[in-house]
């Protein structure tokens, strides 16, 4: 019995010791994960504020009204143009 508690002992100690080792070792490939993570993480908040600054910009209405009139040789409608249209649904269509 003696001999089996040494030997047990003896092979479950380096065991102990490498499963300890390896489990550190997981520990920091996972915290180095999580730390990319992070990064890309930022990194896409920081681009995704670019990319709304930049869409407030390009969708202000002098800037659009401006690219009407000077690119597309556009000008807004006199009252007499403008159309008004009423839809009615099916339902609507019935009862009249």
């Amino acid at each position: 019995m003696r001999r089996f508690l040494i030997f047990f002992f003896t092979v479950s100690i380096p065991l102990l010791l490498f499963l300890g080792v390896w489990q550190a070792s997981r520990y920091n490939a996972i915290e180095r994960e999580i730390n990319d993570y992070k990064k890309e993480q930022e990194r896409l908040i920081t681009e995704n504020k670019q990319r709304i600054s930049a869409i407030s910009i390009l969708s202000r209405p002098e800037r659009i009204e401006k690219i009407a009139i000077e690119n597309l040789d556009m000008r807004k409608a006199k009252p007499s143009e403008i159309m008004r249209i009423e839809l009615k649904t099916a339902k609507e269509k019935k009862e009249s």
